[in-house]
């Protein structure tokens, strides 16, 4: 814990920098940030290009690691959108006078001191820590050894922000990549509020069991569109197609169609072509493998058990087929994360079912499970999509990283 410790002692005492700095004080540093972001776009290209280098061309990881100059300038929007957000702190949630004089209040507060262990993906070190400084959080940062060189410069530009504007530094650090240190970090429950793990099951899993610190779960996506019979095929096909290949390392992705009997046929005919267009693979379960073979699928392969509920992150996925909604709806409820399910349908009260009885963050009717993003909701930005059922679900971002406080003012009573 050594090499760490100082690090975890300036965050806690870092809080009291950032708790001090006024609603407006925070909106005008992230719009500083966003000012520089954009003017340090080649040199935050440069590093990235350091980290690519050191990933194959194959890898799929390499397009959530990659940052161009469109996405930096998506960066730079992003944090003027969370400057512009309500901050979400010392809202005054109730307030009451009891018979005895004493006067009770209940406000937010920000959570504290956030840890988030994340993989390749340096837009998160952006997201996050403009999200901790507009709700007056202290955030530690530990992303994967892939996109180290660009999280370092990263963080030394919001650092360099953070300094202008007479703050502590600490505010936002990039704690050591190593894994020797990720149980120093689970387990610093004396320094760290609460921790957020980003990214795989295996990384999530870890956490969870490993994890002395409160744990906020952001979950892996398997995520699933229901073809339901009464479906206007050509949308359904364009649906599929954008869910899988529009970004498939993202946990928004399709990774299962789920489609109905009734239309297997006319269905798979309309959308092999497109996917197939993607060089997409596919895993069929053995009704919709003989009709793929019979169309000469370039690339089909008999599904085995473990292709289901299997969060491919590639141009890979799965087709279920399925007799009615309610073997939809059990196919679902085995294999899916709780992340973002869809339903394609012309039928009312079939899609009322299913958007009532599916069990997930976010249900969607006739649409993409690609929107699921804390951005795209209007949030700003987001930590990551949480799949669990406490505190925060569905795209966390800024209005949940606050608690509540208890203020209780009297004139001495004794109880």
């Amino acid at each position: 814990m050594e090499s760490i410790q100082q690090q975890l002692i300036n965050a806690k005492k870092a809080q009291y920098s950032i708790s001090s700095l006024s609603d407006q004080g925070k909106q005008d540093l992230i719009n500083d940030l966003s000012v520089l972001v954009k003017a340090q776009s080649a040199e935050i290209i440069a590093e990235n290009l350091k980290d690519l280098e050191r990933m194959p061309v194959s890898d799929p990881k390499r397009d959530r690691l990659l940052l161009n100059e469109a996405r930096i300038l998506d960066l730079a929007t992003s944090l003027n959108d969370v400057a512009n957000l309500d901050d979400p702190t010392n809202k005054i949630l109730s307030e009451n006078t009891l018979a005895n004089g004493l006067f009770i209040q209940k406000k937010t507060v920000p959570l504290g001191v956030v840890g988030v262990i994340y993989e390749s993906r340096p837009n998160v070190t952006i997201d996050v820590a403009a999200l901790c400084i507009r709700s007056g959080n202290v955030c530690l940062l530990r992303g994967g050894q892939d996109a180290y060189h660009t999280n370092l410069f990263i963080v030394s530009l919001i650092q360099r922000v953070l300094t202008e504007h007479g703050l502590d530094k600490n505010v936002v650090q990039q704690l050591p990549g190593d894994r020797k240190y990720i149980l120093d970090i689970l387990q610093a429950e004396k320094y760290i509020d609460v921790i957020i793990p980003r990214g795989s099951n295996q990384l999530i899993e870890f956490v969870r069991k490993n994890a002395l610190v409160p744990v906020i779960e952001t979950g892996a996506g398997v995520c699933h569109t229901y073809i339901e019979k009464t479906a206007k095929l050509a949308e359904a096909a364009a649906i599929v197609v954008n869910a899988k290949v529009s970004r498939p390392s993202v946990c928004n992705a399709l990774d299962t169609i789920v489609v109905d009997s009734a239309v297997v046929e006319p269905f798979l005919n309309l959308v092999a072509p497109l996917l197939a267009g993607y060089d997409v693979e596919i895993f069929a379960d053995e009704r919709a493998f003989p009709i793929l073979e019979q169309l000469n699928y370039p690339q089909v392969n008999k599904a085995t058990p473990e292709d289901f509920g299997r969060e491919f992150l590639d141009f890979k996925c799965s087709v279920k087929v399925v007799d009615n909604e309610d073997e939809a709806l059990s196919h679902i409820a085995n294999f899916s994360s709780k992340h973002s399910e869809a339903i394609v349908t012309e039928d009312l009260v079939k899609a009322e079912r299913f958007l009532n009885e599916v069990d997930a963050a976010v249900v969607y009717l006739n649409a993409s499970t690609r929107f699921t993003d804390g951005q795209v909701f209007g949030l700003g930005a987001e930590i990551g999509i949480s799949t669990q059922k406490l505190h925060a679900r569905g795209p966390f971002a800024l209005e949940k990283l606050v608690t509540e406080k208890w203020v209780v003012k009297g004139e001495g009573q004794v109880r």
